[in-house]
């Protein structure tokens, strides 16, 4: 099994211009011309992806992530700030939501050891977009990469408008416009200029970020359960729903909070052996967020009365001076949460650069894209930064709270189309006895997890809401033009 072998790289195998290691499939030009299958490896050259050598894609300030920051990329991604608005935001559903958090994490679980096994394979930067395209060609590809895109560029205007609401309690910002836009955009321009600064100080940030934000998190989990009272805890079912009805609802609210499960696999070309570690830390990341939100839902529910827990907007501060007493709470839990938000916006902001970067590369998007410095590809990080702010900016100044909601709602749907593409992926090289992707003792546990994950990525699909289905369709069509274009691009290209 061939492995990435440079501790530090944040360069590509030489000669190839693919974030590939040697052996592994390089990413090709055209449409696969068999089932899944790929053709030989074109040359980098004319399509204004930067070769082995580019200059600023090494040096000291690119190094690939090892196994702990691999782990804390994916944790740092799920865990944003939906832990600290959850158990309120499932109350009135009673404790039957705790249901939904088994289901969905059980979901989950099956979507990182998919992602882990296609990694094996494939460990290049990109991820699901990089699985759609072996599989299924270019368009498939491209729509992996474009509605992967649109869910991290609007999913960083969600968290930093969020983050504002948390730094109000400190500094209190109501009261200026202007100073909530400029709160607003620092919070999100200080974790792109972190990763403009080289892949060496993502990692270091995200690092210390994931640590600031889940000791004190454990810490009020852990302690819940010593001040945990049954009373509180209310009816198992409440409301007038049946109980898969109650389910399914508490669901719809829980699924935004287990997207990110595919960082690792995104960021696989910056990660130290990839084959290796990025399944590691999927699996590791995915049960660490997993074993976190279960256990900060059951201490709030434990500490805090029910029928106060639906009313709350803030149901850890709540859980704090209910263990405590005071009100210091609401200022530790801001605190915490603007720790928690600015570090998956620092991870957030780097996958959202990665999958275009991987599709520029094979002239599926602006080649503008594939421009890397120090580990990074800096166009990605600054569309994006700037599309996130403009999107942030109006979210301020136009008074549509209920437009930006409806986006926000659309980065679920937008989501999971890498997700059932890669599912899809796994499915097909399953099925189609390709020996060289599947190893026979293990096809009928990878055939299960991979059906498993294609129901979950479903099911995540209709817990996004009709709404959100139809705007993200229109989202994808727009992709389809740009397509168009870059497909025209090529054909014209000698």
């Amino acid at each position: 099994m061939t492995t990435v072998s440079t501790p530090d790289a944040g360069q590509d195998t030489a000669g190839t211009g693919q974030d590939t290691p040697a052996g592994a499939d390089a990413p090709t030009r055209g449409t696969p011309t068999g089932a899944g299958s790929a053709t030989a490896p074109d040359s980098a050259a004319g399509r204004g992806a930067p070769g082995a050598a580019a200059a600023g894609e090494g040096g000291p300030h690119a190094r690939r992530f090892g196994l702990p920051v691999a782990t804390a990329l994916v944790m740092g991604n799920i865990i944003g700030g939906g832990i600290f608005l959850l158990p309120a935001s499932v109350a009135p559903y009673g404790t039957i939501s705790l249901v939904a958090f088994a289901v969905l994490t059980a979901g989950a679980i099956a979507l990182a050891l998919v992602f882990g096994r296609l990694a094996e394979r494939h460990p290049r930067t990109g991820g699901p977009y990089v699985y759609a395209r072996e599989a299924f060609g270019d368009f498939a590809g491209f729509l992996s990469a474009w509605s992967y895109w649109i869910t991290t560029w609007v999913s960083n205007a969600a968290l930093a408008v969020a983050a504002v609401g948390y730094l109000d309690v400190l500094l209190p910002l109501h009261g200026s416009v202007a100073a909530t836009v400029t709160a607003a955009l620092l919070v999100q321009w200080l974790p792109a200029l972190a990763n403009l600064a080289g892949t060496r100080y993502v990692g270091a940030v995200q690092l210390v970020a994931t640590v600031l934000k889940f000791v004190p998190l454990l810490l009020v989990a852990v302690c819940g359960l010593f001040f945990f009272d049954a009373d509180n805890l209310g009816p198992f079912r409440a409301g007038d729903s049946g109980a898969l009805g109650a389910v399914s609802a508490s669901a719809a609210i829980l699924l935004f909070s287990y997207l990110g499960v595919e960082s690792a696999a995104v960021s696989a070309g910056e990660v130290r052996d990839p084959r290796r570690n990025v399944g590691r830390a999927t699996v590791l990341g995915t049960l660490g967020a997993a074993v976190l939100y279960l256990l900060g839902t059951v201490a709030v529910f434990g500490t805090v009365a029910h029928d106060r827990l639906v009313d709350s907007s803030a149901p850890f501060s709540d859980a704090v001076d209910a263990m405590f007493g005071g009100t210091w709470g609401g200022t530790a839990v801001a605190c915490m949460a603007l720790v928690s938000m600015v570090g998956a916006l620092n991870g957030w902001t780097l996958l959202s650069a990665q999958t275009p970067y991987a599709a520029a590369r094979d002239g599926l998007f602006p080649r503008v894209f594939a421009h890397r410095r120090r580990g990074v590809p800096t166009a990605g990080v600054l569309v994006t930064v700037v599309l996130a702010s403009l999107l942030t900016v109006y979210n301020y100044t136009a008074g549509s709270d209920g437009v930006f909601e409806t986006l926000v709602l659309v980065t679920t749907f937008t989501a999971t189309v890498p997700y059932l593409l890669s599912t899809a992926a796994q499915i097909h090289f399953l099925l189609s006895g390709r020996g060289d992707r599947v190893h026979g003792p293990r096809l009928v546990r990878d055939g299960v997890l991979a059906a498993l994950a294609f129901g979950f990525s479903m099911w995540l699909v209709a817990g996004s809401g009709y709404a959100a289905v139809y705007q993200g369709v229109l989202f994808l069509f727009a992709g389809v033009l740009v397509h168009a274009w870059m497909s025209a691009r090529r054909t014209r290209t000698p």
